[in-house]
């Protein structure tokens, strides 16, 4: 949680039978009712009045007093308000500091018997979300090792693991929300600020450290995502490049958690895993009659009033159509009232509505959080995702140009073809990887182009011969794609002496 402050089309399809199955959640992120004397009643009433069922709020670990609630006195009120008013209560579970889930062993954590102690004490809260945004160093540390491993994904697994037990042990009703990751992330240990990790790889070491764990249970009921924009000047759509995402690329991340998880205990969305966007929000400019509420000053690209509410109605029509996505939280209700945090609200921080306030009203009235439009069926890709092949004659060689819409490994060079037809994709593979036949292997970045020569003269027995590519998806092997060139001109070949 921010504190104060082109899907590819191998894996998206359209289709007209039918609308989503299940009524889309939404409602908003914002600490406000928390912290209101009368428990959120008032706010809860506005909530609403917008069609919105659902606010979640932090529950803050001190590991320097592991068993103490120490906002209880607030979640009391604002757990018995939310009940009160027909409004369903998430609790996201972080701890004080950014390393206060890693400075002591996992296997007695005293955080587990905190868990058990909050879901006791507030029984009509039905989800946890553990954590919040591990993939960011202001939530997590360290992302990285000192020789520049990953460490963040492999301990957040652990302790997602040890929640859910925990959670699980007291009450199978509760749903454990895991992940809670953020658009965006450098993957880069050295760099001079935000040293963070991205969403797909962030998944895909969590995956890793589940799977080397041998365990059988599953780690989460629901993946928890942000997917803020890059700027709040962008439209809805305007996704990120692999292996950041955004609205649009929600598809990347059901991907990244087929990788990570399929064939294990743990479920993935086609197998009727959730996700929870538990927080979006775009910033809104203040009309300057509005700004006497606000300190401050804006740092960061703002859109306009008008703009931010059409992006809110556009973004409730389309994730309905998802069935993947269960429910939807703005964050805020209200803006924050320092020009340096967050001004996504539908509520000024005067209380006055914004145009999106209405917007989001209308928009729910109209579609009930149902959808309205074509449904999302998505199913997971095998191959690599956008992966593509060119094959030139560059005079006694051949140039092979490579690329893909992920990061990949590729294979390049000859193989022998079948005396008739086409070689299947297990003889490609074979030929390249097992052959002494020349090759050529190397890494391509997403959207990059590799190009490499491979020369075809030379000494080989006698038979047909093209020119073959082999990628492989980095963050899964198991995905691949297999590209072949036209058979070699008779003259290539030589008979070996």
């Amino acid at each position: 949680m921010r504190i104060l402050t082109a899907a590819a089309c191998a894996l998206i399809a359209l289709t007209l039978a039918g609308s989503a199955s299940a009524e889309t959640v939404f409602g908003v992120s914002d600490e406000t009712p928390k912290y209101t004397p009368d428990g959120g009643a008032a706010f809860f009433e506005q909530l609403k009045a917008a069609g919105l069922r659902e606010t979640s709020v932090i529950v803050h670990w001190d590991p320097q007093n592991p068993q103490s609630i120490s906002e209880g006195i607030y979640l009391d009120r604002v757990a018995a308000q939310a009940v009160a008013s027909g409004v369903r209560l998430v609790f996201v579970i972080i701890p004080t500091k950014a390393n206060g889930f890693t400075t002591q062993p996992s296997s007695d954590l005293p955080f587990l018997s905190f868990l058990q102690i909050l879901a006791e004490r507030y029984p009509q809260v039905r989800g946890f979300a553990i954590g919040n945004e591990p993939n960011q160093p202001r939530f997590w540390q360290p992302q990285y090792a000192p020789n520049g491993a990953p460490m963040a994904g492999a301990a957040y697994e652990t302790l997602l693991a040890s929640s859910y037990d925990a959670l699980k042990t007291l009450d199978t009703g509760i749903r454990v929300i895991g992940l809670g990751i953020s658009e965006r992330g450098n993957d880069n240990p050295r760099a001079k600020n935000n040293i963070s990790t991205s969403p797909v790889r962030f998944i895909h070491d969590v995956g890793a450290a589940y799977r080397a764990s041998g365990r059988r249970r599953p780690i989460m009921d629901e993946v928890a995502f942000h997917p803020y924009p890059a700027s709040s000047t962008d439209p809805l759509l305007k996704g990120f490049a692999w292996p950041n995402a955004g609205i649009a690329n929600l598809d990347r991340i059901k991907q990244a958690t087929w990788d990570a998880f399929h064939g294990t205990a743990q479920r993935t969305f086609e197998q009727g895993l959730t996700m929870r966007l538990l927080e979006v929000g775009w910033q809104a400019t203040v009309p300057q009659q509005f700004l006497s509420a606000y300190t401050g000053s804006e740092n960061v690209a703002t859109t306009d009033e008008a703009s931010q509410a059409a992006i809110y109605s556009q973004l409730i029509r389309y994730v309905s159509c998802d069935p993947s996505v269960s429910d939807v939280l703005f964050f805020h209700l209200i803006d924050e009232s320092r020009l340096e945090g967050f001004q996504t609200g539908l509520l000024r921080a005067d209380g006055s509505p914004r145009p999106s306030y209405d917007a989001v009203r209308q928009t729910l009235a109209q579609t009930g959080g149902s959808c309205s439009g074509m449904p999302v069926a998505w199913r997971h890709a095998t191959d690599v995702v956008g992966g593509s092949a060119l094959f030139r004659r560059r005079g006694g060689n051949f140039a092979v140009v490579a690329s893909a819409d992920e990061q990949v490994t590729f294979v390049a060079g000859i193989v022998r073809l079948p005396a008739r037809g086409k070689p299947s994709n297990g003889q490609v593979i074979r030929g390249l990887v097992g052959s002494t036949l020349p090759a050529v292997q190397g890494k391509v970045n997403a959207y990059w182009r590799a190009t490499v020569t491979i020369p075809i003269a030379g000494q080989r027995p006698p038979g047909r011969y093209a020119v073959a590519l082999l990628l492989r998806a980095a963050l899964n092997p198991g995905r691949t794609s297999v590209y072949l060139g036209p058979p070699l001109p008779s003259f290539a070949v030589v008979p070996s002496r």
